[in-house]
């Protein structure tokens, strides 16, 4: 018997309400970020199963090989008003690769999982090089030695954090990777449904995700709490807010009843890394941030959402990547390609096989 569901479930991911659980392929998804990497649970949603150990070097040597950007993208990226949004940049390059593609009308799997893995791997590309322009910086070239997330902060920094700030990056992507029908999925299934191409449904799905509604919820929390500023003014600040209908952002799901299943283990690696850091900053925002979410269970009992735990842990990884938050996570939407997959009738996946998720 179908379990009840907020949202239409879909054979890429449902939120199971019984156990108040999203899923990944019927995989947990707090399990597959407690245990597997990005690129793990990027196969899984494309494959239907995850990957065994020479499936997953075979992907992981395709997408550091597609990374580097063409000489004609870089001078398009140069050529981007500064004063544009970063999530313009990233929908103009999706749309200018695809007009670069002789293949982009091209359904079948082999051409579709080039395609799909060219913007896998030069996303994060471009992103880093937009931030790093902004700054009246050169671009960094990815390193094909590193892996998904820390060739991110290679490109984006020059240096390699440490390996706390890199886990729980790698945590909020998996975690972000799909989420059912959420705005961005459900747009780029629309675009699909008309039989377009790939880096179609892509650009749709980060015109919806661009919105503060939507992908810009991690970095309003951040503004938030800025405004706050000191967390002995967070119960009155709240206060304040609620009595003036303010959309307190962070907070609230509209598929989880109770709370959301993503945000323990999010919260559990944010913890890690304010831990390891002992700057007065970092408390004073740690504190800032545990002070609201109090209030917030207190005045109206709603719990965090995973949006909560996942700005403070972008402004802690580097103060620089608040402004790459949403375009970074973007980036490595691999949903929005499943969904594609799943909705082309020439296009075919696989069912989804469990694995053990221990060992890796």
């Amino acid at each position: 018997m179908p379990c009840a569901n907020a949202s239409p479930p879909t054979e890429i991911s449902t939120v199971v309400q019984e156990t108040n659980s999203l899923t990944y392929r019927g995989y947990p998804v707090q399990e597959l970020a407690a245990g597997r990497s990005f690129e793990e649970g990027t196969y899984l949603l494309w494959h239907g199963e995850l990957p065994d150990t020479g499936q997953l070097h075979a992907f992981r040597a395709r997408e550091a090989a597609l990374r580097p950007l063409d000489r004609t993208t870089a001078e398009l990226l140069a050529r981007m008003p500064e004063s544009c949004h970063p999530m313009d940049v990233l929908r103009t390059a999706v749309s200018f690769f695809g007009a670069e593609d002789p293949t982009e009308d091209d359904g079948r799997p082999a051409p579709t999982l080039v395609k799909s893995l060219t913007l896998l791997a030069k996303l994060p590309t471009v992103v880093a090089a937009d931030q790093r322009r902004r700054r009246g910086l050169a671009p960094i070239p990815p390193d094909p030695d590193l892996g998904y997330a820390e060739n991110f902060f290679h490109m984006c920094f020059g240096t390699v954090p440490a390996l706390e700030v890199v886990r729980c990056f790698e945590i909020s992507l998996v975690l972000y990777a799909e989420h059912s029908f959420n705005a961005s999925t459900f747009t780029a299934r629309v675009v699909t449904s008309t039989l377009s191409d790939l880096y179609s449904a892509v650009t749709a799905a980060i015109g919806a995700l661009k919105g503060p509604l939507h992908g810009g919820a991690n970095e309003a929390v951040m503004h938030m709490l800025d405004e706050i500023g000191d967390p002995a003014r967070a119960a009155d600040w709240l206060d304040d807010a609620l009595a003036a209908k303010r959309k307190i952002m962070g907070f609230g799901h509209r598929v989880y009843k109770h709370s959301d299943s993503r945000v323990p283990i999010m919260q559990a690696a944010l913890d890690d890394l304010i831990a390891r850091t002992s700057d007065p900053e970092t408390t004073r925002l740690a504190a800032l941030h545990a002070a609201l979410r109090q209030a917030m269970l207190e005045r109206k009992g709603i719990h965090p959402n995973l949006d909560y735990p996942a700005g403070l842990e972008v402004r802690l990884g580097s103060a620089a990547a608040t402004s790459v938050s949403s375009s970074g996570r973007c980036s490595s939407r691999a949903s929005w390609v499943a969904s594609w997959k799943a909705r082309r009738p020439s296009v075919s996946h696989g069912e989804s096989r469990r694995m053990p998720l221990s060992g890796s």
